[in-house]
């Protein structure tokens, strides 16, 4: 079969590998879709990151690994000690892996285990036409959710659980910085969580209009005139109780202090590649928290996808009109997100069908 194989920076690979065979407690999966999520494109740019050097802990695996994280597909075959599924089940799946042993595990802060493995990462993934996966990463997808709205539930639980450790509360003022999948995903949580307005600043005219498709109270561009003072006027003085970062700058978690009121919540979810400068004089004054969310734990995905079958979440728009073979994965997949026409483009789907 083919496969995406993750070696280096700038060295991805369409191979010929042999097809898994699912061991006891695995299925064996044909690969509808998956998502290039922007993980994957900073693995592709600056890498490796996720995938391992050297053997995982858990999984013994190291590059080159088979990538793709955000799938799904339909089951083909069974192994040992599985009787919840069955083959010609279609299903999400959970890549993440926790251990179930380690102190963080039995506390349930799965996301926080000691020898987390993702699939995509630390093991085989789902840019090829087959992949394996656990029993307890399988989710049945409800029969009104597509193949294409199932890829979304994996980035849809990050923006849940960053919404549920940010601490909002039903009513509450919010503001998203960034407009990509991530950003978009957590303004429509924010909503669908009670939020009574979202405000956008996305550098990015068309994702703006998107936001704003999508519930958004009012976008913006925050190279125009004065943020802070812009959401000060909105807000009768108080500014945004959360602020969800999700572009990953310095500049973004600055402009975060600004459009954030006395005692709010900044909940980081970008991920900057450079130590940031952060005026904490700020942040002590007027008591503000900064709260990092990376991630999910079992339930948060089984929410996402709750959310995505209740239509409280919508997919569709958010996809760009780029679904894709993995045989131009690297041409129109990574190469248009890493270059110059990068900000046509919001998601790539892709499929080994074609």
């Amino acid at each position: 079969m083919q496969a995406l194989r993750y070696y280096r920076q700038k060295d991805f690979r369409l191979e010929n590998i042999d097809e898994p065979t699912p061991k006891a407690n695995e299925a064996k999966i044909k690969v509808k879709w998956c998502g290039i999520c922007g993980s994957d494109v900073q693995e592709y740019l600056s890498g490796p990151k996720m995938v391992p050097t050297k053997p995982h802990p858990q999984t013994g695996m190291s590059a080159p690994v088979t990538g793709g994280h955000e799938f799904s597909g339909e089951i083909t075959e069974i192994g040992d000690n599985i009787s919840s599924f069955s083959p010609g089940d279609r299903v999400v799946v959970r890549p993440t892996m926790p251990c179930y042993q380690c102190h963080y595990c039995r506390q349930g802060r799965f996301i926080q285990c000691q020898v987390l493995a993702t699939l995509g990462g630390a093991a085989h993934g789902a840019f090829a036409d087959f992949t394996v996966a656990r029993d307890d990463c399988l989710y049945k997808l409800p029969d009104n959710v597509s193949f294409e709205q199932a890829t979304y539930a994996e980035p849809l639980a990050c923006a849940v659980r960053a919404v549920q450790r940010s601490g909002m509360q039903a009513g509450a003022t919010v503001v998203v910085i960034g407009a990509g999948p991530i950003g978009l995903l957590t303004l429509q949580t924010a909503l669908a969580c009670g939020a009574s307005k979202v405000y956008v600043f996305e550098t990015v005219e068309i994702r703006r209009k998107l936001a704003e498709e999508l519930g958004a109270t009012a976008s913006f561009d925050p190279r125009e005139g004065s943020p802070g003072k812009l959401i000060a006027n909105l807000t009768s003085g108080r500014r945004a109780e959360i602020v969800f970062e999700c572009a990953g700058t310095a500049s973004a978690l600055l402009l975060a202090d600004s459009l954030s009121g006395r005692g709010s919540t900044i909940l980081q979810m970008g991920v900057p590649n450079e130590p940031v400068e952060f005026p904490f004089y700020n942040l002590f004054m007027r008591e503000k928290t900064i709260i990092a969310s990376q991630g999910y734990v079992n339930d948060q995905f089984k929410t996402a996808l709750d959310f995505i079958d209740n239509s409280k979440i919508s997919c569709d728009p958010i996809m760009t009109s780029s679904k894709i073979s993995l045989n131009d994965i690297i041409e129109k997949g990574f190469e248009q997100l890493t270059g110059s026409n990068s900000h046509s483009h919001c998601k790539i789907l892709v499929t080994p069908q074609g």
